[in-house]
């Protein structure tokens, strides 16, 4: 089978398409023919050396996938030959074939297609696990979401909103604040220009927020203590700006608030697929409704995935890229 191989580590250029064996689904198991895959930043780490797969998984990146199920291994059946499935994967998307194991494998929502369906399993697991079955955002809650128009922040913008949460979104251009309104958001902060911590607390009458969703941490740990409300939680599950700051724990305890570290891609199999039953659960539904969607902006074709890894990297994309088989 077609599969991306990270030969080095570094930009774009490291990337080859290669011949790879395709995979046996062990037992519990099912074997997914790939019509398409998500492009993560998790992707984008692992090709600059900083972010290795688990021990165990696949050296393949990608981890989303849609696509049909092409075998089933042994005790499987929940599932079918030929039906069309997304996955959450710890690795292994970027090629025409990935086995998974069965709880982790969601059908496709009623009205979402094949290929859309893979910009869904890895931001949806992760803004619900850590949102809603972590810290639990509740209604009427003020949520700030760094990085807004990216995959992540326009589902944690849907999410909030449908469950009657202010989604308080920060990006870096006009144009992307515009674009996140287009997925509800409730207000929209210019980092490059404004001062999230005072806008935050300006919208919400001085309270703060009760939850921030956070992409960059270390060089945003201080300032979003200093935006969090009485009680509040900030939930940090990226590392953009850095992994080490200071921490002002007479601020944290002054604020009755709580620091959450997470991650997906490493958790054991039985904790993902609560995670993925949950999201079977609560948020298929919204998506079937309509209330939450999609936020695909464009497709490359396999052969083509250095050329979405460098548009990820301009930083001038919106929502998700797909890499289509």
């Amino acid at each position: 089978m077609r599969a991306v191989e990270y030969q080095g580590a570094g930009g774009p250029e490291v990337m080859r398409i290669v011949e790879r064996p395709r995979p046996q689904p062990k037992p519990g198991e099912v074997l997914v023919r790939v019509a398409a895959a998500g492009l993560n930043r998790a992707d984008v780490q692992q090709r600059k050396g900083v972010y290795p797969p688990p021990k165990g998984a696949s050296d393949i990146p990608g981890l989303e996938v849609s696509g049909t199920i092409a075998e089933l291994g042994d005790g499987v059946d929940s599932f079918g030959l030929g039906e069309e499935v997304c996955a959450l994967l710890a690795g292994g998307g970027y090629a025409e074939y990935v086995a998974v194991p069965a709880g982790q494998v969601l059908p496709v929502p009623t009205g979402t297609t094949l290929i859309d369906a893979a910009a869904l399993p890895e931001v949806v697991c992760t803004v619900w696990s850590n949102l809603f079955m972590n810290v639990r955002v509740e209604k009427g809650n003020w949520v700030l979401i760094h990085g807004g128009a990216g995959g992540i922040g326009t589902m944690a913008t849907q999410l909030v909103a449908a469950h009657g949460a202010h989604p308080v979104v920060t990006a870096g251009s006009e144009e992307k604040l515009a674009y996140c309104y287009r997925f509800g958001a409730e207000a929209g902060i210019n980092y490059r220009d404004e001062d999230f911590v005072e806008e935050m607390l300006d919208l919400s009458d001085g309270h703060g927020a009760d939850v921030i969703l956070d992409v960059v941490g270390a060089t945003y740990l201080d300032r979003n203590l200093h935006a969090l409300a009485p009680g509040g939680r900030l939930v940090v599950i990226g590392l953009q700006g850095g992994a080490k700051a200071e921490l002002d724990l007479g601020l944290l305890m002054s604020r009755r608030a709580s620091v959450h570290g997470t991650t997906l891609r490493a958790r054991p199999i039985e904790e993902k697929a609560r995670i993925v039953a949950d999201v079977a659960t609560h948020v298929w539904p919204l998506v079937a409704a309509g209330t939450v969607r999609t936020a695909v902006e464009v497709r490359y074709p396999l052969d083509q995935a250095a050329a979405a890894h460098e548009h990820f990297d301009s930083g001038e994309h919106t929502g998700k890229i797909l890499l289509t088989m």
